[in-house]
């Protein structure tokens, strides 16, 4: 019994490491982006207005840009009604 109940105690903590190492869906919604050098891809979305990016991005040789996740996303076209 004290076997199982560590092996299930190591399972919930494996579980806790992978749900706290992960990044959160939100990250991807702010509309502006640092980007530059060593920043990646698409850069750092976290900003609401362009002039909060802007101040972020003042003295570090990079600039801002629209967040192509939002700017990009998935758009809905016409409703399919089969046949022609």
């Amino acid at each position: 019994m004290r076997k199982f109940i560590l092996a299930v105690m190591a399972v919930t903590a494996a579980g806790a490491a992978v749900l706290t190492t992960s990044a959160p869906a939100a990250a991807q919604d702010y509309p502006w982006c640092v980007q530059g050098k060593g920043v990646g891809y698409p850069g750092e979305c976290m900003y609401t207005t362009r002039a909060q990016c802007m101040a972020s991005a003042s003295g570090r040789l990079a600039t801002c840009g629209l967040n192509p996740y939002v700017a990009f996303g998935r758009q809905r076209g016409p409703a399919y009604r089969g046949g022609y």
